[in-house]
């Protein structure tokens, strides 16, 4: 019982002391967390083709008073013999086309499938004389001779001629903006087929399109016909008659810009100054340069933790974010905390979304209309989803040093909300 009393005695002196020595002392109350999840998702369409477009001649064919302009002619002047179209891409995606062979009822020329090869396996861009990459078909629509309509399959014209002995085409490739040129070049005159008629012929105006790739694979190896099957009303267009534009109109409803997203770098701060970046000056070096060009976040990461006025850091997603895909997190948050967040454009050189502007604690809701697509002015941009120099083809950028600005209307980019979706519950 001694014991007891002693301890109880101790205890309330202790306590007693205790109170002396903070009566004065005004107490704080514990801090109020409430808990949020902020989710980033990706909703840009998967379009089948990065870029697609539509080439032509400047020849002139004149017969029976007729004329017909905008061929590819088979003369020996290089102002009418050959046509030339640039495009952008990085390494696994592949060029396609499909133009007229002008002297015929419905034969087509076609690049070979699953499209032209731009690099080699090394990674290097593909250059020079690439004239057997080129196929010759029969559309199967109408007969060879008397030009009736028939209802065949597409076959291959190979057995009739080897389609390089009429065409030449010569790539060119300009590594700073990673843009392919392609030469096409009319070299049918005075050729025959294998069974003796003449091969001698024009070029109508064709189709091209670069193909997207998401997750390493082409969206679309086969854009404008499968062998042995039957050819589509735009196809049979092209080939019965030289116009592109149907053709062209379907494929351009599926070209566009895509990306990945990569993890969401989340901040909790006070104060006026956004830890994340400032716009109108240069990358601090604290971690941005390898969000934007890589989606790295751990060197901003760890910037952020020592940083005066963040509170928390989390990190949104540990693996890029495809369309239709998503990432959240929780947050711990109080009365007064401000929210920050960057995360990288993944088919890019060096930009990044993140909220253009303050954006406090307390908010709820869509928060996609306060998000903005910036560039980070640390690498050379090259078109989207189309640079050998981006991450994802496993390039690193040309180095740069500009202040951080929003994205312009260089290259066709989607809308923002087009793109992403931002919102904190």
């Amino acid at each position: 019982m001694r014991f007891n009393l002693f301890s109880a005695a101790v205890l309330f002196s202790a306590l007693f002391v205790s109170c002396k020595k903070d009566e004065n002392k005004p107490m704080t109350p514990p801090e109020n967390k409430a808990e949020s999840t902020i989710t980033f998702e990706n909703v840009v369409k998967p379009m089948k083709y990065v870029q697609s477009g539509t080439f032509h001649g400047e020849g002139v064919f004149r017969e029976g008073g007729k004329e017909i302009k905008n061929l590819i002619l088979p003369s020996d002047d290089p102002k009418t013999n050959s046509a030339s179209f640039s495009f952008y891409a990085g390494k696994g995606q592949r060029l396609m086309f499909a133009m007229m062979f002008g002297a015929s009822k419905d034969w087509f020329f076609a690049s070979v499938q699953p499209g032209i090869e731009l690099y080699d396996a090394q990674g290097n861009p593909r250059t020079g004389d690439i004239s057997s990459d080129v196929s010759l078909w029969d559309n199967g629509t109408k007969n060879d001779m008397s030009g009736a309509q028939e209802d065949k399959t597409i076959t291959s014209l190979k057995a009739r001629t080897m389609p390089q002995n009429l065409m030449k085409l010569f790539l060119s490739y300009e590594p700073i903006s990673s843009r392919f040129t392609l030469k096409i070049t009319n070299t049918s005159k005075d050729k025959m087929s294998t069974d003796g008629m003449s091969l001698t012929t024009p070029f109508a105006p064709g189709v091209w399109v670069v193909s997207n790739v998401l997750g390493g694979k082409l969206l679309d190896e086969k854009p404008f016909f499968e062998a042995q099957k039957k050819s589509s009303k735009e196809l049979t267009l092209l080939a019965q008659t030289g116009d592109p534009n149907p053709l062209y109109q379907k494929v351009k409803k599926e070209t566009g810009i895509i990306t990945g997203l990569s993890p969401a770098v989340v901040v909790l701060y006070t104060g006026d100054k956004n830890p994340l970046y400032e716009m109108g000056k240069k990358d601090a070096g604290l971690g941005l340069k390898e969000l934007s060009q890589k989606g790295d976040f751990s060197k901003l990461q760890a910037s952020l933790k020592g940083m005066k006025g963040v509170k928390e850091v989390y990190i949104a997603g540990n693996a890029p974010i495809a369309p239709n895909g998503k990432a959240m997190t929780k947050i711990k948050k109080s009365q007064g905390d401000k929210i920050a967040y960057a995360f990288m454009f993944g088919y890019s050189n060096d930009w990044f979304y993140a909220n253009s502007d303050p954006i406090l604690s307390t908010s709820k809701g869509d928060l996609t209309n306060k998000t903005a697509l910036f560039d980070s002015g640390t690498g050379v941009d090259q078109f989207p989803g189309a640079g050998n120099k981006q991450a994802l083809f496993g390039g690193t950028p040309d180095k740069e040093e500009k202040p951080i600005t929003k994205v312009g209307t260089t290259f066709p980019v989607p809308a923002t909300g087009q793109v992403v979706k931002v919102t904190l519950q």
